[in-house]
This record gives C-alpha cells, sequence and structure tokens, in this order.
C-alpha cells in the first residue's frame, strides 16, 4: 500500500511540472508545446526499448493498439487541452479543474471496478472526497473570483480543462485494466511501449503543424520556435520527467493499489503544480489557498486508511 502511495507521490510530483511549462513559454502554441513534448519521449523510449526488446518482443498486436490509443487519448490530446486552458485562464483555473480528477476516477473506479478490486466503502469514501472537493475550492476561491482579462476566452480555457478531465478520465481507468489483464509484464516495458507508439504520432503532428503554421502565414518561427533553448529544455524536462518517469511512477503505483484509491492520489499533481506556480510568481499563498492545501493533504491521508472490501456479486 505504502509503496505504492510513494510512486502515486513521485508521479504527482513530475506531473506537477506539465503546469507551468505554458507559463515560461506563452508565445509556443499549447500544440507545439504537446508534440515536441511526446516527441521527446517517444525519442528516449527508443534506447529504453532495447535494454527492455526481450519484454517488448512479448507484446501482441492488440497490446500496441491499446497502448496507441492510450498515448493518443492520455498523452496528446490531454495535454493539448490542459496547455491551451493553461494559456487562456492562466494556471488556477484549470488547476482546480483537473485537481476534480481524483473524486471522478475514485467514483468512477468504484462504480466500475469494484469486482476486481474491492469496493471502498461509500461511506468510508464520502469524508475524503468532501475534504479533497474542499480543499480544490479552497485553494482556487481568490483567483476565481476576479478572473480578469478576455471573458470568452477564459470561458474557453475552462472548457478546455473540462475535455482534460475527461481525457484523463478515460486513461487511468483503461491503463489499470490492461495492468491488471497482464501480471508478467513489467509496468516499465509498458510505459516505454507506450513511448514508442506516440513517436510517430508526435513526428506526423509536428511536421503537420509546421506546414499548417506556414500555410497560415504563422510569424513564428519553426521549428523550435522564438526561444529554441528554453523550448529545447522544458521539451526534455517533460518528456524524461513528467511523461516516461511519472508514466512509470504511475504504472507501478496502478499495480499496487485499488484503482478508486489510486484515482484520488492524482491530487498529488495538483499540489506538486500549485507549489511550482507559486515559486514561479516568488510568493507564499494567500491563507485561503494554504487551507485548502490542508484539507487537500488532509483527504488524501484518510484516503489511504480506506481498505477494498468484497463487492456484493
Amino acid at each position: 500500500m505504502w509503496t505504492g502511495v510513494a510512486f502515486a507521490l513521485a508521479a504527482g510530483l513530475m506531473w506537477g511540472l506539465m503546469f507551468v511549462a505554458p507559463l515560461l513559454l506563452p508565445e509556443y502554441p499549447a500544440a507545439l508545446l504537446s508534440v515536441g513534448r511526446y516527441l521527446v519521449f517517444g525519442l528516449v523510449a527508443l534506447p529504453l526499448g532495447w535494454i527492455d526488446r526481450a519484454e517488448i518482443a512479448r507484446l501482441h498486436r492488440a497490446d500496441w493498439i491499446e497502448a496507441l490509443k492510450l498515448v493518443s487519448v492520455g498523452n496528446l490530446l490531454y495535454y493539448l487541452c490542459l496547455a491551451g486552458a493553461i494559456q487562456r485562464a492562466g494556471a488556477p483555473l484549470p488547476t482546480m479543474i483537473v485537481g476534480a480528477l481524483p473524486m471522478v476516477i475514485a467514483i468512477s473506479a468504484n462504480v466500475r471496478d469494484r469486482q476486481r478490486d474491492g469496493l471502498l466503502p461509500w461511506t468510508q469514501l464520502l469524508p475524503s472526497l468532501l475534504l479533497i472537493g474542499g480543499g480544490i475550492a479552497c485553494v482556487n476561491q481568490a483567483e476565481l473570483a476576479a478572473p480578469g482579462g478576455h471573458q470568452l476566452r477564459y470561458a474557453s480555457g475552462a472548457l478546455l480543462a473540462l475535455g482534460a478531465v475527461a481525457c484523463w478520465t478515460w486513461y487511468p481507468l483503461r491503463n489499470a485494466d490492461w495492468l491488471h489483464r497482464h501480471p508478467g509484464h513489467s509496468p516499465r516495458a509498458w510505459s516505454t511501449a507506450q513511448g514508442l507508439a506516440i513517436l510517430p504520432l508526435a513526428l506526423i503532428g509536428y511536421l503537420a503543424l509546421w506546414i499548417a503554421l506556414k500555410l497560415g502565414g504563422s510569424a513564428l518561427p519553426m521549428p523550435l520556435g522564438p526561444r529554441p533553448p528554453a523550448f529545447i529544455g522544458l521539451a526534455a524536462a517533460l518528456g524524461v520527467f513528467s511523461t516516461w518517469l511519472g508514466s512509470l511512477c504511475w504504472n507501478q503505483a496502478s499495480r499496487r493499489l485499488p484503482t478508486a484509491l489510486a484515482g484520488q492520489l492524482i491530487v498529488f499533481e495538483t499540489l506538486a503544480a500549485l507549489a511550482y506556480v507559486f515559486l514561479l510568481r516568488g510568493r507564499w499563498p494567500a491563507p485561503v489557498m494554504t487551507a485548502g492545501i490542508v484539507l487537500l493533504l488532509a483527504g488524501v491521508l484518510w484516503a489511504v486508511r480506506i481498505r477494498p472490501v468484497k463487492a456484493p456479486a
């Protein structure tokens, strides 16, 4: 249990980096940030695939199709929506909306996977969900009260963040299904296989975006934009840490924990993202946000105490 929680915490620390990249490169389109990140992920997966070649060779055609589906929705589409949301609405609102993932996934998994993972009793799960929900509301209250900027742009950012939630509600449920059906396969090799699956997608997407920008008369210098060193550095950090290593840690957590519990631990991503954003701003969070962080942590600590019970047939 606690090993799984530690892996989920590590994944959250890695994934929190995703929320600051669009703020550091606001002049870059969200699509370019997305395909650049996953192009690096695919390139990193090449030597790792050679190391795990024996394990990779055991994957069948159906496994590769599943990996392609997972990376298309849970990686490319998810980060496209998230980066676009952050650039349109700022970091706090998308962080709040994506921060609802623990509740959404926990409820979905408790309904969907109770026969496989056991049922987390609703009476015990409810306090954790309420604490996490209250924390998410608190950490964003001040900035939601005065969003600023163009309201239509702000609303479009909220819609994109909801799209990111839909993508990442589907991904961990489906990914956990594969891991539970294939206990003899290594989570590390499965992370690498997803990287290999996304490489051609990211390469095609990068070339297509380059052509589209040129045909559209965009002034953005391609292929690396106006700040190549910053773009390459951030893409490399996101590709290695937020994607491959984060995926590896999450697969390890998913192997050890019930999906409903693992889903709640995505709250570590929200906490990490908030910490990174406030470090970037160079100031401490407001008291109401601090209270929200305490509620989030209390919800997580409550959740890890719950043990699944056998679900009725």
